[in-house]
């Protein structure tokens, strides 16, 4: 199977010379050409222009054949119902697209929307469009708003193709007491397609005590230029160096898209660290998402992430709201690449918190110290074992003092679904669908990517609920 998504295009038109006349095809070809081009995906052209079932069927058998992951109808011309219904009853994610008429008065030359109108309603007639839906598309080949909307098809499905095929390596299990975090293996395989395998933390701890010492000297020569080391002991940072060295072993020998990792409290035991710095730099360095405390569920919203922003996201805590300036901040102590720091770039420092009121204080481990640049931001995550979407969009806002040390930004400008949204809304939001603590922050507006992936995926979105000053049963009963 091809990593890269391929669109199996479908042309379709009663005998009519108009399509030719008007170059449908040969402009739609292009058209399509080049999106698949920019998107790394592939474009299959079935052969035959089919009229009935039977045609279809073949053109689909075609398109199968050539592993086509998505089949794009396209009303060249009037389009026989048979034809629709044919694609639609079949196991196959289906898109209907007609072109707009080449003149708008006299004799009708295409006649397609009218047939896209009737696809549609077949499809609703054939198929449950809620669990397997159709999406519609209506544009000449060269219109702007037309590829965007297929570019945002293409990058939703290629998000849900990868997820199908990815493999996430837990290793040392769920963090203990985050209960909140568990998940149904076998559901989630089912669901979305993801494989998850289970490694002892000692294989971890082992493989670091194993890793060659001039091998850690390079890749933590990598790693001290990439931010300034502020504090951290050498024997740390060289722990940070195996532990990278050592996950992306595991990784790269059980072909893992991404990990879970317990890092407390056993990795604080033995060697003696944290390896939140680590995880940065196997997000930073080698694209490798990690999500801390043996969050399976934070794995797989890295994965759609990186699938459609084409870096790995933030995961973070929702840790402050300031519910007097309207303000939230996000934030964490683990890990989190470095590409999103602002102009004063980022340190690696002492974790700040383990070893905190002890006689040594806090020198276990080591993090990425930094702030967010300002912008907009999308900030979701994947839930009930991989049935729900959570989803909001938001900017970052400089505020000083910058907040917790760690990886962090203050968020104002909430909004979900187009509906803007205070402070309070969106902790209420968060709160009545009790969602996990790990949210996926992303540079940039991904909200219409990610609710088509949902779609595609047959997700529940998890919709806004509004801040009350009482306590309000609709909340909790409404998914």
């Amino acid at each position: 199977m091809s990593d890269k998504l391929t669109i199996g295009l479908i042309r379709a038109s009663l005998p009519s010379y108009f399509p030719e006349k008007y170059d449908v095809w040969s402009r739609a070809d292009s058209a399509l050409s080049v999106l698949c081009e920019q998107e790394s995906a592939e474009l299959f052209v079935a052969s035959s222009i089919p009229m009935n079932a039977r045609d279809t069927q073949q053109a689909l058998d075609e398109c199968a054949a050539a592993g086509a992951d998505f089949i794009l109808l396209l009303h060249g011309g009037f389009t026989m119902g048979d034809v629709a219904r044919t694609i639609a009853a079949a196991p196959v994610k289906a898109g209907f697209w007609s072109v707009p008429e080449p003149v708008r008065t006299g004799d009708v030359q295409l006649n397609n929307f009218v047939s896209l109108n009737m696809s549609m309603s077949i499809a609703r007639l054939v198929r449950d469009l809620k669990q397997h839906p159709v999406q519609w598309y209506h544009g000449a080949p060269e219109s702007d708003a037309l590829i965007s909307r297929l570019r945002t098809t293409i990058k939703a499905l290629s998000a849900q193709k990868q997820l199908a095929q990815a493999r996430i390596g837990v290793i040392g299990g769920l963090a203990m007491t985050f209960y909140n975090m568990e998940v149904s293996t076998n559901a989630l395989k089912l669901k979305l397609g993801v494989e998850v395998a289970h490694h002892d933390m000692h294989e971890l701890t082992n493989r670091m005590d194993a890793i060659d010492q001039n091998r850690a000297t390079r890749e933590l020569d990598l790693i001290k230029r990439a931010a300034t080391v502020s504090g951290v002991s050498d024997e740390q940072m060289m722990l940070q160096s195996k532990a990278v060295l050592a996950m992306q072993d595991i990784s790269t020998e059980n072909n893992y898209a991404a990990l879970a990792v317990s890092d407390w409290p056993a990795l604080q035991e033995y060697p003696g660290f944290h390896p939140g710095a680590a995880f940065s730099w196997l997000e930073e360095q080698y694209q490798l998402p990690v999500a801390s405390e043996g969050d399976v569920l934070g794995a797989v919203t890295q994965l759609v992430a990186k699938s459609i922003s084409g870096r790995v996201g933030y995961l973070l805590d929702m840790t402050e709201p300031d519910l007097d300036t309207g303000q939230l901040l996000m934030w964490h102590g683990g890990g989190g690449p470095l590409y999103y720091a602002d102009d004063d770039g980022a340190r690696w420092i002492n974790h700040p918190m383990i070893g905190r009121g002890t006689e040594q204080g806090p020198i276990y481990g080591a993090i990425a110290d930094f702030v967010f640049r300002d912008g907009p931001v999308s900030v979701f995550r994947i839930a009930r074992d991989g049935s729900a979407l959570f989803q909001m969009n938001s900017v970052i806002a400089g505020r000083d003092p910058s907040g917790f040390t760690g990886c962090r930004g203050w968020l104002e400008a909430f909004s979900m679904q187009g509906v803007s949204l205070t402070l309070e809304d969106t902790v209420n939001t968060v709160m009545a669908h009790g969602l996990e603590h790990h949210f996926v922050l992303v540079p940039g507006d991904v909200s219409s990517v990610l609710a088509e992936f949902g779609a595609w995926s047959a997700m529940q979105t998890f919709g806004p609920r509004l801040a009350k000053p009482y306590l309000c049963a609709e909340d909790f009963s409404q998914g």
